[in-house]
């Protein structure tokens, strides 16, 4: 089990390298960056200076060739500095903390939700294959599927408030939104976080309930499923002792990517309910060409990526000897 571990980290570092390198080439892409934005805003307004935008230049060093920029720019994310945000006038890390934060604990509330909806489903549709409740299940997974995240959360908006006069937008009551915190910010917080957990948890719902039924068929049928009951096991404590073990790996091997998909997929929804999450921040970001922000958040979201990716091999290592012996 130490060599797994020892070879799933000895990709984990380049990997990362690799990826912030990419992650700040594709931000610096696009022609022309915040800077020229902002002098033709000065220019506009009558107010353009050439010192002040030299200095701009000089101080972000927008001036200075890729791999300085680069170099100035990981070396700050090493210590948590993520360099200053032009669009703002504020260190990256002060804008990032708080809603990285709402992000991380929404994306944990979602999967926690996912998984325990997705799996008991999964395996009664498995169980009772081609019933009545296999086809209810069947029909809500691909309605799941089919409907977009921000559609629902439109519905369920308009219903809210037409219906019981409520707003159900943001996670904190207007209290409570720049209030500090404390139990009964927490509390309230919590109070809001199942409208937007249901309405990002339901295609992952969806999607997973398939995985697992189609695994578990597949599993069913197998001949040591046929030797278990032979053997007179019960049925229910046949399947959730072999087959299901073995039809949950899918579900392990993709919960890595389920935060960073949550972090990226969300960000339609949570400019739809008014969310004080990351995606909202890298949208503005990407709009103004705000190289810090924008490339520290993509940064955050590749890490976020390979530590789950990282996370999942250990539980599968430890789950399922033929993957830690490579078998």
């Amino acid at each position: 089990m130490i060599q797994f571990l020892a070879k799933r980290l000895a990709i984990y570092v380049p990997m990362l390298a690799l990826m912030s390198i990419v992650s700040f080439g594709i931000i610096e892409a696009p022609p022309g960056d915040y800077l020229d934005d902002y002098v033709a805003l000065l220019k506009a307004s009558g107010e353009y200076d050439e010192g002040d935008a030299q200095r701009l230049e000089r101080r972000y060093g927008l001036d200075s060739p890729f791999y300085v920029r680069y170099w100035k720019w990981v070396s700050g994310v090493v210590r948590w500095d993520l360099g200053d945000s032009l669009e703002f006038r504020r260190p990256v890390n002060e804008l990032v903390n708080d809603r990285l934060a709402m992000t991380v604990v929404l994306g944990v509330f979602t999967v926690v939700f996912t998984w325990t909806m997705a799996i008991p489903i999964g395996i009664i549709s498995a169980v009772k294959q081609y019933s009545f409740i296999d086809y209810a299940f069947t029909f809500l997974s691909y309605l799941g599927v089919g409907t977009p995240n921000f559609l629902l959360a439109l519905v369920l908006m308009w219903t809210a408030f037409s219906v019981f006069g409520v707003s159900i937008t943001g996670l904190f009551s207007d209290e409570y939104i720049d209030a500090p915190w404390s139990l009964g910010k927490i509390w309230d917080m919590f109070t809001h976080m199942w409208v937007p957990m249901l309405i990002l948890g339901t295609d992952g719902t969806a999607r997973l309930t398939r995985i697992l039924r189609a695994n578990l068929l597949d599993e069913l049928g197998k001949p040591y499923v046929e030797t278990a009951r032979s053997k007179g096991l019960s049925e229910w404590r046949l399947i959730l002792k072999y087959p299901v073990r073995i039809a949950l790996n899918p579900f392990v091997s993709t919960a890595g990517w389920t935060l960073p998909t949550l972090f990226s997929g969300s960000l339609i929804v949570a400019q739809v309910m008014s969310l004080p999450t990351v995606g909202p921040l890298l949208l503005k970001a990407l709009q103004s060409q705000d190289m810090y922000m924008a490339g520290s958040i993509v940064l955050i979201l590749t890490a976020l990526t390979l530590v789950g990716t990282l996370l999942s091999d250990i539980v599968l290592g430890f789950m399922d000897p033929r993957i830690r012996m490579g078998a």
